[in-house]
């Protein structure tokens, strides 16, 4: 029998956590002046990174960016923010096995690391003259509302079998 990496119960348990991340990001954005927040996206970065592991983490970013970018009720600046927290989540989660860090990884991924790089994005892409550390601070806000967010679910969640 052939095994490979990938694992049906953690792919599926990704698919219902992306379908949720399109549906509820929209309906639970946070006006943040000309921006909007959305901390269902980094509370499902932490979750993922936390229950499945990293690839699975970046992975989701990945797709719920793009299925909300597709929809349009996203634009590119979704792609660096989720995708980097959802890394520095994952990777931090599995160095330390503390669900602080991983939450702490997510908001510097995408705080910080991420809101600089928007800033390429949206000079070059979407022609925008703001100023590289203007994505900072609402990225930050986003991101760390919805790690609190994942910090409150992943003790529910962890008593669900099969999520451990």
């Amino acid at each position: 029998m052939h095994t490979t990496s990938f694992s049906l119960h953690r792919g599926t348990l990704t698919a219902v956590f992306v379908a949720l991340g399109v549906l509820l990001a929209p309906a639970l954005a946070i006006p943040l002046g000309v921006m909007k927040a959305f901390p269902v996206q980094h509370a499902i970065n932490v979750l993922l990174a936390v229950l499945l592991g990293t690839r699975y983490a970046v992975t989701g970013a990945f797709l719920i960016s793009t299925l909300r970018l597709l929809m349009a009720t996203a634009t590119p600046l979704a792609y660096p923010g989720s995708m980097v927290g959802a890394f520095l989540a994952g990777v931090i989660y599995r160095r330390t096995r503390s669900v602080i860090w991983a939450a702490a990884g997510e908001v510097v991924g995408t705080g910080v690391i991420g809101g600089l790089l928007a800033y390429p994005i949206a000079h070059f892409v979407m022609g925008s003259g703001a100023a590289a550390i203007a994505f900072v601070v609402p990225f930050a806000v986003s991101s760390a509302s919805g790690a609190l967010i994942a910090l409150a679910l992943l003790p529910v969640l962890r008593r669900i079998p099969h999520t451990r």
